[in-house]
């Protein structure tokens, strides 16, 4: 049984995350801060660390930066997991020798796949003669060093709200990183019709089609607010793939999921109600634009429409009948939820 060792100062979340991950075959040990955690994983010595990074004591910058200087816990696969969404404090983490970053609030998914990654990982790496994992100084090692790649060596772009970043059917010779701002593709159908293909946030990666310069965008790309992003050319990027295995991989896992969540969003769109439609579609939203529960979602109509692939009319009505059910609030454009549960459950 793989030992994960958890360390979060917030009572109900390290209690809810321990028993997720003890159901998931886990055994797991937890720390309330970064003091205690630093002792545990040393006297542990566990397979994975999973951290907060705000805490009393010591935080989890602290508590990285103490483990990474012991020989015996600092190949410890090591996982974020923070409030902080900028990309200048994921940039920060990663730097420092993170292998990966998760932001509250997260999908049990999202979690158990960042542990199970890592862990392989360690595990291959394990096996390999350490004559196959010498590396030079400057070589990207994984997806984060990747990021930090485009971060630092990518043309940095910034669109207006409403502008256009790609469109589809032109050379597709460049691939961005997000570094703030949300943005959206989008296909336009036979009829003339606008449809959502994906909502993209920070850090996230933007216009891969096919490492093939002569391949076009298969989509169009627009910029829902404010955006920066990091482009950087598929040549480069294809040597840096070609290098290294490990951030191949990675890479590969990370559009793979990409497309699960838009087959899912396509299965929503051919076979839920209007109202189930309207209300996944919100949650899409709040979710991708990092929106507590009684926080307002400043959407366009329009835009809601189209992730849900319904009407504008439609949308309206049901946004109406929400309202007067007591699951959301509306003032102007903004959306606010009111009953998230409820919300979940719309059939």
């Amino acid at each position: 049984m793989k030992h994960v060792l958890l360390i979060e100062d917030d009572t109900a979340l390290r209690e809810n995350t321990a028993e997720l991950l003890e159901l998931s075959g886990y055994e797991v040990s937890t720390a309330p801060n970064g003091k205690i955690g630093i002792d545990l994983a040393k006297k542990m010595l566990p397979q994975v660390i999973v951290c907060d990074i705000m805490m009393p004591e010591v935080d989890g910058y602290g508590v990285l930066y103490a483990l990474s200087s012991d020989a015996a816990t600092q190949h410890i696969p090591f996982i974020f997991l923070s409030a902080k969404t900028e990309h200048k404090e994921i940039r920060k983490g990663m730097d420092m020798g993170a292998d990966d970053y998760i932001t509250k609030p997260f999908e049990e998914e999202e979690l158990l796949s960042a542990i199970e990654s890592r862990l392989a990982k360690a595990h291959l790496l394990a096996q390999m003669p350490s004559a196959e994992i010498l590396e030079p100084e400057d070589a990207i090692r994984n997806l984060n060093e990747l990021k930090n790649f485009f971060d630092d060596n990518g043309t940095l772009l910034e669109f207006s709200k409403g502008s256009t970043i790609y469109i589809e059917d032109h050379p597709s010779n460049q691939v961005f990183l997000i570094l703030k701002g949300i943005v959206k593709t989008h296909k336009m159908e036979e009829s003339g019709k606008e449809l959502i293909t994906a909502l993209y946030k920070p850090d996230d990666f933007l216009g891969f089609t096919s490492f093939d310069e002569n391949i076009p965008y298969q989509e169009s790309a627009t910029a829902v607010e404010a955006v920066e992003l990091a482009a950087v050319s598929k040549h480069d990027l294809k040597e840096i793939l070609g290098n290294n295995k490990n951030v191949t991989l990675e890479l590969v896992n990370v559009l793979t999921e990409n497309l699960s969540e838009i087959k899912d969003q396509l299965l929503q769109m051919a076979y839920s109600s209007v109202r189930r439609k309207t209300a996944q579609t919100i949650l899409q939203f709040a979710k991708v634009l990092n929106k507590k529960a009684d926080e307002s979602i400043k959407i366009s109509r329009y835009d809601l429409a189209n992730v849900a692939g319904i009407a504008t009319e439609s949308l309206i009505r049901t946004l109406s009948g929400f309202k007067k059910e007591g699951l959301i609030d509306i003032e102007g454009r903004n959306i606010r939820i009111i009953d998230l549960e409820a919300l979940q459950r719309v059939e």
